[in-house]
Parts: structure tokens; C-alpha cells; sequence
């Protein structure tokens, strides 16, 4: 957990450096609140205190990065208590939770405050700015963009999503230090570009705007809520990239790896079940 908290640092970094000081309190605000909720459920039920364990930083830390970098500040606190109790203790902690707390929390907030979590600031400025994403959404072309612009995070969107260049450091941290594996990521991606690029879609784009690159390396690949086999996490991958594709070419909501990821939770069990690997001498 504190080195996947580690490989997003970089992410966090360009945030603020690209969207100012409201960003930073944001990201503390959202990991504070991660913790003390933590806390206080496992002081309540006279559970073991876990804090150490990093798990709930980096709930907060994620709920934070998938936040709009003005939001208020009882945003992420809402929504980093509601990841931690509803996400992750009530299905017992750490290990037992069936979804991605942090994307729990992101969408509890989007369906309360839609307008709130769909709100961006343009990159180095104060001036509301469309997403890419919702632009082409609303049949708008930002031509002033280019892809250098989209990696680097020229652009508006959440706090950690916007800089492909900073995601992408912390993803070979990552994968070299074999904390994840390709599967998962690489199959999500793939498939998403894949399935838009069928359908007359800008590939690239879609690769390098809304919170592909955030969600595939970093929260699509989380132990407790994908499979355990390759084969299955291949599978989790390419119904990650289809239904996020899906959503985003028809659906009336830009962006769709929030929603791809927790459907794809919700399948995990049955995943297993079917990819698991055959025990000899068993029936």
C-alpha cells in the first residue's frame, strides 16, 4: 500500500503544481479524513488499529485525485468517510471489501453533487474550462490542444488524472518493482482504444483524457477487488476498456472508468470461479 502511495506522488505533485494551492488541500483533506474514519470505526467495533497499514491513505488519496481541484473542502471529506465506512468497514476492513472504496466514494459524490464533481478549472488559471472529454461530448473540438498538451496536463479534469506523463512514471515504479502485474492495465487500455478506435474515435485521445491511465494502473489493479489469476485478470481488464468505451461513445456521462471498474468488481467472484486453475487430485 505505501508504495503504490509512493508511485502516485508524482501525480499529486503536478496537481498542484497545474492547478494551484486549492489542490493540495484537497488531496490532505481527502487523506485525513480516510484516516480518522478509519480510526474511529476500528476504535468503535474495538478492532485492531490498522492505520499503518497504508490502506487508508491511499483510499483518501485516490478519492482526492478523482476530484475536481476546486471543489469545497467538505467534499473530500464527505466522500473520503463515506469510502472508508461504507466502502471498505462495513463489509468487515481491509481484505473484505467487494468494490474499490475510493471509487465507492467518487461516485456516492457524483450522484449527491453532480454539479460540484463536474465543475474543472483550466491547467495555471482560475477559469472554469470544459474536459476534454465532456467538449467531445458535446460535440466540441479543443483544437487548441494537442497530445503533447494532453500528457503533460495542459488541460482540465481531476487532481490526479490529468498528468499521463506523472502516471506513467509511477506505473513503471510499479511494474518493475513487480508490485502489479501488465494484465490488467495493459488488456483496460487496449481494449478502451480498441473498442473507440472501431467506432471512427480518436484512439489517442481517449488514452490520454479522463482518468484512463489513473484508473487502469492504480485502481483497477487493487488485490482485494480483482482476480487472483492471470487469465481472470485479463478478463477484468477487456470488461474494464468495454464498458468504459461503451459509456464514453454513448452513454450521457463523458467519462466511465469509475462506473467500468465497480461493475467489474461486482464480477470478480464469478471471474474466479471460472479462471481459477484446476487442483489435481481434486473433483
Amino acid at each position: 500500500m505505501w508504495m503504490v502511495v509512493l508511485s502516485l506522488v508524482p501525480a499529486g505533485i503536478a496537481g498542484v503544481i497545474i492547478f494551484g494551492q486549492n489542490a493540495l488541500w484537497v488531496i490532505i483533506a481527502g487523506i485525513l479524513s480516510a484516516v480518522l474514519t478509519e480510526w474511529l470505526c476500528q476504535a468503535i467495533a474495538k478492532k485492531k488499529i490498522t492505520l499503518l497499514d497504508g490502506s487508508a491513505v491511499l483510499t483518501g488519496l485516490l478519492l482526492a485525485y478523482n476530484l475536481p481541484p476546486d471543489v469545497p473542502l467538505w467534499i473530500p471529506i464527505v466522500g473520503s468517510c463515506f469510502a472508508i465506512l461504507i466502502g471498505k468497514q462495513i463489509f468487515g476492513g481491509l481484505g473484505q471489501n467487494i468494490f474499490n472504496p475510493a471509487l465507492v466514494g467518487r461516485v456516492f459524490l457524483m450522484a449527491s453533487w453532480p454539479k460540484l464533481m463536474t465543475t474543472f478549472s483550466a491547467p495555471f488559471d482560475a477559469i472554469t474550462q470544459a474536459t476534454p472529454l465532456a467538449a467531445l461530448k458535446e460535440g466540441r473540438l479543443m483544437q487548441h490542444l494537442s497530445y503533447l498538451d494532453l500528457f503533460l496536463g495542459k488541460r482540465g479534469g481531476c487532481i490526479g488524472e490529468v498528468c499521463i506523463a506523472a502516471l506513467v512514471i509511477g506505473a513503471i515504479f510499479l511494474l518493475l518493482r513487480g508490485y502489479i502485474s501488465w494484465h490488467i492495465p495493459v488488456s483496460f487500455v487496449a481494449t478502451t482504444a480498441i473498442f473507440v478506435q472501431c467506432f471512427g474515435a480518436d484512439w489517442l485521445f481517449h488514452v490520454l483524457t479522463g482518468g484512463l491511465i489513473l484508473g487502469a494502473f492504480f485502481m483497477a489493479t487493487d488485490y482485494v477487488t480483482s482476480p487472483l489469476t492471470r487469465k481472470g485478470q485479463v478478463v477484468f481488464g477487456i470488461g474494464c476498456g468495454l464498458i468504459t468505451a461503451v459509456i464514453r461513445l454513448w452513454g450521457g456521462y463523458p467519462e466511465g472508468v469509475s462506473y467500468a471498474i465497480l461493475i467489474m468488481n461486482a464480477a470478480t467472484p464469478i471471474i474466479d470461479r471460472y479462471t481459477k486453475k484446476r487442483v489435481y487430485g481434486t473433483l
